[in-house]
């Protein structure tokens, strides 16, 4: 298991992101579970290493790496891969697919606003499903901390449960994700599952993220709404 990176000394009323909100992953068989329920697809994690132009030799970093599938994708193509969370029991997890895939890749035990990228600047810095544990004010800030990672011109790859709808219509597409995404215990994440991530993680409107990302030094390439409920972003830095 990685040491924990040596987080920079913060003030009393800095956020406590290593008290992550939402469901509880602090066992391995809650991990385990988790990575099952993502549906985990090495598939799907080349096809979007592909779009993003992860070559062997490209530098990436995925902030809130979870159980580690993108960075052992991209470690086995010969990317330098950095995998960066705050749970350690998510980082052993990720440890143990790489080794079992014979793939070399970097892990950082610390969070969005904590993590210092020591290596040169990144060709792309993803994070997926995961920026929604930080309120606006701090998605702002790991934003920014996102952008002085990468390389003029480098990317960054947004993926997470971004708000497209109007407003006035949040609740009837919050019950409809709610009512039709749910799953039955032990099959995937479960109603009350996703009732929770409504209720206390911090989710947001793509028109408020677009802010965000211009101010953090960002050009929004494309944007896409897969669903009312779901997105992504895919930037340059400038």
């Amino acid at each position: 298991m990685p040491p924990s990176d040596s987080p920079r000394p913060r003030p009393a009323w800095f956020f406590r992101e290593y008290e992550p909100v939402g469901i509880d992953l602090g066992s391995p068989a809650a991990v385990a579970a988790y990575d099952l329920n993502q549906g985990t697809d090495p598939d799907a994690d080349d096809a979007l290493l592909d779009r993003l132009g992860v070559v062997a030799g490209s530098r990436l970093v995925d902030l809130a790496c979870g159980t580690g599938s993108l960075v052992v994708q991209a470690a086995r193509r010969g990317a330098e891969a950095h995998g960066v969370d705050v749970s350690q029991e998510m980082l052993a997890f990720a440890q143990a697919r790489a080794e079992r895939a014979g793939a070399g890749a970097h892990w950082h035990r610390t969070g969005f606003l904590d993590y210092v990228h020591r290596a040169g600047p990144a060709d792309v810095v993803t994070t997926k499903s995961a920026l929604h544990q930080l309120p606006d004010f701090w998605k702002q800030h790991a934003l920014l901390n996102a952008a002085g990672m990468l390389r003029p011109g480098g990317t960054f790859y947004l993926w997470d449960v971004i708000f497209s709808f109007e407003p006035a219509d949040a609740a009837e597409h919050l019950q409809q994700w709610i009512d039709t995404a749910g799953h039955p215990e032990g099959r995937g994440f479960t109603r009350a599952d996703f009732e929770a991530h409504v209720r206390e993680e911090f989710s947001t409107y793509a028109w408020v993220l677009e802010g965000m990302l211009e101010r953090a030094g960002f050009d929004i390439v494309s944007r896409t709404s897969r669903t009312p409920t779901h997105g992504e972003f895919l930037c340059r830095r400038r």
